[in-house]
């Protein structure tokens, strides 16, 4: 199967290019110690804004990791060669997204009992913080590839990058803190549950092919 391939090459090409990877997480995990650190431990105060944190830092982190989504094949003729080639673009795309998803989204859910420590966060929180996070990071690697797409022509696009995808990850940052703080304070958070799952959905169905017609436009501004 050529999807196989394909997902074959990206993993080849993530294992090829850790810092990718690394960078991002230990961005992560500094932000959060810091927090750990500055942060006030009376009771349960530094609970109340810990789980708004650490969706802000997984946003922030997520961010980190979007600008090499495209740039490398984009830089040395790849990219150009691939979206020429295949028949069907965006499976390339959606494989390219998958990747990234699984080395910061996935990875982050699964860190999630240990950042839930740091950042103060009772145990009992750890279901729900690992939930948010499996529901609401795919959106930020399907949105984030549309803002990725736009601005990989540009040679230093991270600012204009930023200023593309953080009005469409507010949503994601509302609801999965909302689902945190609800957790803490008893109520039910099943609808935050929802809606996290409704908008990676509907990213789902958008991002792929938004993020094939950003590559084309950049390809046609080279």
């Amino acid at each position: 199967m050529i999807w196989r391939q394909l997902l074959g090459r990206e993993i080849k090409a993530l294992l090829r290019n850790r810092a990718d990877v690394l960078n991002p997480l230990t961005f992560l995990f500094l932000a959060v110690m810091l927090f750990a650190v500055a942060a006030p431990d009376q009771g349960d105060q530094r609970a109340q804004y810990g789980g708004a944190f650490l969706w802000l830092i997984v946003l922030l982190t997520n961010m980190l990791s979007l600008d090499a989504l495209f740039r490398r094949d984009y830089e040395n003729g790849v990219l150009e060669q691939v979206m020429a080639g295949a028949e069907v673009p965006f499976v390339v795309v959606s494989l390219r997204i998958l990747v990234q998803w699984c080395s910061t989204g996935l990875l982050m859910t699964l860190l999630a009992p240990v950042l839930c420590l740091l950042v103060g966060l009772p145990f009992d929180t750890v279901g729900a913080v690992m939930l948010s996070l499996l529901l609401g990071t795919p959106a930020l690697s399907l949105l984030g590839a549309v803002g990725a797409a736009l601005t990989v022509g540009f040679s230093r696009g991270g600012v204009l990058l930023g200023l593309l995808v953080l009005p469409l990850y507010l949503p994601v940052l509302i609801f999965g803190a909302g689902a945190i703080a609800e957790q803490l304070t008893g109520v039910g958070n099943t609808a935050q549950f929802y809606w996290l799952g409704f908008i990676s959905m509907l990213a789902l169905t958008i991002g792929p092919f938004a993020a094939s017609a950003g590559l084309k436009i950049s390809l046609q501004m080279q």
